[in-house]
């Protein structure tokens, strides 16, 4: 009965920003590794980056590094995707997903997932 449940895309301009959240129920964020993951249309879900039960962030996607940040609010639940300088290429459905280990898995090594969000870059 895990959920997760992201929130917070549309439509931005190129350069702009956005903050992505995914918020969960019985599962308690801050002692698992929470990843987000995109999916652009015609293209394979990739991994963009994770947060680990220590606060350390692991980028899967070099493309993102420097424009993108992620973090977590232990009150609320709550991890965050910051995305700054967004680009054209970055128009994807994003998802969050929970791995039950304390430490950044493999991409492949996820255990729940969200519903997604869109994003879209556009001018």
């Amino acid at each position: 009965q895990v959920q997760l449940v992201e929130s917070g895309g549309g439509l931005v301009q190129p350069g702009g920003s956005l903050r992505l959240s995914c918020a969960a129920s019985q599962v308690t964020l801050d002692y698992v590794a929470t990843g987000w993951f995109r999916e652009a249309p015609g293209k394979e879900r990739e991994g963009v980056l994770c947060i680990s039960s220590s606060d350390d962030t692991t980028y899967y996607a070099d493309s993102v590094k420097g424009r993108f940040t992620i973090s977590r609010d232990n009150a609320k639940n709550t991890v965050y995707l910051q995305m700054n300088s967004l680009k054209f290429e970055d128009t994807a459905v994003y998802y969050c997903a929970a791995a039950l280990v304390w430490g950044c898995p493999r991409v492949e090594d996820y255990d729940y997932w969200g519903q997604g969000t869109q994003v879209t870059v556009s001018s």
